[in-house]
């Protein structure tokens, strides 16, 4: 089964940097709001497009089941992929972050709203979460938000889920996986996977919470980026504030799409290597280094010039 799962002190002011300074995405967001042929697949929940801060923005729906669009407001699933879908596509100058509103938003719910607001995601399976990547890669993705873990890993279902990441490397599309809130150390068939991008979330000092899953894939080929005390978008129109790798995880995504926007004729392999900013090699510990989205473009800027 599957089901959905750093910031730093400023050194030199008084002042606690806000998530978007403190990895440097501010720079970047000044220079864009991401540009519609960017466009990324959310594989979450179902998001409420009614609400205010994302009325009118791009967000599609990529057919499947469940459908895209919530049917329950109060619902666990609603809530998790609308609080998301806010990090990454609310309108500018509302309480989310709001990294990359001009891009388009390709929604692939893989939970149910079968029941109300319990804290838990509901669950999916191996299948249920290839056949989304499958469908969102098809759709247009350039770029993957998987704020989701395995659970109950089986062989059969780690293969099928490892041949759908396959396919979204094969045709060129990033996917970002938040690394889990178990505490664990250790990795799944997601967050192993090379082409795949984990993130683990970190707190104010930048040490990462104690929830958040690390390990060897962890440290080496993915990034931290704030988890603790984010504020996105609630369902009942106000916000809401929550955490861990699954509101870490589309800080990354949203960085990547913005160098997209930028960089549109870059490939994946620039856009990994800027963005990671080390060879993994060189890494040893089990946990990532913190996301700077400004030395990703300046690293882009150098190899266009």
């Amino acid at each position: 089964m599957v089901s959905a799962s750093c910031l730093v002190g400023a050194p030199m002011e008084t002042r606690i940097l806000g998530p978007l300074d403190a990895v440097r995405l501010t720079s970047l967001m000044d220079r864009t709001r991401g540009r519609p042929g960017i466009a990324i697949g959310l594989i979450d929940g179902p998001v409420l497009p009614t609400h205010p801060d994302l009325a009118g923005q791009g967000i599609e729906e990529v057919l499947g089941r469940p459908g895209g669009t919530c049917a329950r407001a109060d619902s666990t699933a609603c809530l998790h992929g609308t609080f998301v879908a806010g990090i990454l596509c609310a309108r500018r100058g509302s309480a989310a972050p709001a990294i990359c509103p001009g891009c388009t938003l390709l929604v692939r719910p893989i939970y149910s709203e079968a029941d109300p607001a319990s804290g838990n995601m509901p669950g999916a399976t191996p299948k249920e979460l290839a056949e989304a990547i499958v469908d969102c890669v098809n759709a247009g993705a350039r770029v993957l938000n998987l704020s989701s873990v395995i659970t109950e890993p089986s062989p059969r279902g780690s293969h099928v889920l490892g041949q759908a990441l396959d396919y979204a490397a094969s045709r060129g599309v990033i996917a970002v996986a938040a690394a889990g809130n178990q505490g664990l150390i250790g990795g799944s068939v997601i967050t192993c996977h090379p082409a795949v991008i984990p993130v683990a979330a970190c707190d104010l000092r930048g040490w990462p919470v104690s929830e958040s899953n690390l390990g060897r894939s962890i440290g080496r080929r993915g990034l931290m980026a704030p988890g603790l005390g984010i504020t996105s978008l609630g369902t009942d129109g106000g916000p809401q504030t929550s955490g861990g790798t699954s509101a870490a995880a589309p800080f990354v995504t949203g960085t990547i799409a913005l160098l997209w926007s930028e960089f549109p004729r870059a490939d994946t392999a620039h856009i990994r290597l800027a963005v990671l900013q080390a060879w993994s090699a060189r890494r040893r510990a089990i946990a990532p280094p913190l996301l700077d989205a400004w030395a990703a473009y300046q690293t882009l800027s150098s190899i266009a010039a």
